[in-house]
């Protein structure tokens, strides 16, 4: 079994890499639950309901023409395309990519605390009706 240490992702949002100023990527793919309570049953029954994602990022902020602040400020409330690895390097088996379209629903362009570094969390969710798609070949 091979762990993997989290040192290099690779984040593109709206075709803009802002790979070199992450410091969380947290993607999630989830089902929606659908308790089914049909009568004469003593338990619980589940049924999975439509799919979505979610990733939730925190950047280390960067004011410059084409970092953080100049791509994420003016589509906070847009559907753009959004790709996520875990490694820079080449796609494969052992660092799949996930694609999907999303919508910036929260932005915080200033965070943090006086004496640390300032970091620009951003909140991003599935938006166009498709699943987050994983990939395994360039």
């Amino acid at each position: 079994m091979a762990f993997k240490v989290l040192t290099d992702p690779y984040v593109m949002i709206n075709l803009v890499d802002l790979s070199d100023c992450v410091s969380e990527v947290r993607l999630s793919y989830s089902a929606e639950e659908k308790p089914i309570r049909p009568g004469g049953k003593t338990s619980q029954t589940r049924l999975a309901g439509i799919k979505d994602w979610k990733a939730d990022l925190i950047f280390y902020q960067d004011f410059a023409a084409t970092k953080v602040d100049a791509t994420l400020f003016g589509i906070v409330g847009t559907q753009v395309a959004c790709i996520f690895r875990a490694d820079s390097d080449t796609v494969g088996e052992t660092n799949p990519e996930f694609t999907g379209n999303g919508t910036i629903f929260e932005y915080s362009p200033i965070d943090g605390a006086v004496g640390d570094e300032m970091t620009a969390p951003v909140s991003i969710m599935g938006s166009d009706g498709v699943l987050l798609d994983r990939a395994i070949t360039a």
